[in-house]
């Protein structure tokens, strides 16, 4: 088992989940995050200035089967995909165990 977790930009987050429940990943969690990134620049808008360096983004946390693997993870780099910079990263660990409390199944039993 995988937990894949992902910074996108919030404006492409309905295209990601989107694209998730395409692949049938249809359990993850999610919430927004404020990040630095490497841009050190500013932006200009109609004359004012803007700090790109605190950045809004929404975090996107999700375990699957390894069988899930490359599939969740191109759903991401699809639908998040923009060009510029900014656009996220995608980050995959290793899960020892997943357990469900209700039922108590745990490993693949308790992700379906």
């Amino acid at each position: 088992m995988k937990k894949i977790e992902a910074i996108i930009r919030k404006s492409k987050f309905d295209q990601v989940r989107d694209a998730l429940h395409q692949v049938e990943v249809n359990f993850f969690s999610y919430w927004d995050v404020t990040g630095v990134g490497n841009e050190k620049k500013g932006h200009v808008y109609r004359g004012v200035s803007y700090s790109t360096t605190d950045i809004q983004r929404r975090y996107i946390s999700i375990v699957v089967s390894d069988a899930f693997l490359d599939r969740t993870i191109e759903a991401i780099l699809k639908s998040a995909y923009t060009g510029n910079v900014g656009d996220g990263k995608i980050v995959v660990s290793e899960v020892l165990e997943v357990y469900r409390i209700r039922t108590r199944e745990k490993g693949q039993e308790s992700l379906n």
